[in-house]
């Protein structure tokens, strides 16, 4: 059964990275040595990876990658750091 990965890097300017590989080693390579000069972490190298999970149907991956890169930089940090009980009330917008 294939594997997809959903995976998060840190970039050397404290942004993160979301994205999707059906090769995860294969691309943390590109991202690290910048073979792909249009991607978003060229210029924000090195590149760390921080968070990674499998998959086995792509649709969800895909689907997950999206949802995760919607999120703010404190949320996928709760994720990084499996603070999974704050992500829900991190999804909530705080009225004053």
């Amino acid at each position: 059964m294939k594997k997809y990965y959903v995976y998060i890097l840190k970039c050397a300017d404290n942004t993160y990275y979301t994205g999707v590989s059906s090769n995860l080693e294969k691309r943390i390579f590109e991202h690290t040595n910048g073979l792909k000069k249009g991607s978003y972490t060229y210029f924000r190298r090195p590149v760390n990876l921080v968070f990674y999970c499998e998959f086995t149907d792509i649709n969800i991956a895909i689907d997950k990658e999206k949802q995760i890169k919607k999120w703010s930089k404190i949320k996928k940090e709760a994720l990084i750091n499996n603070d999974y009980e704050a992500l829900p009330n991190l999804a909530k917008k705080k009225f004053i």
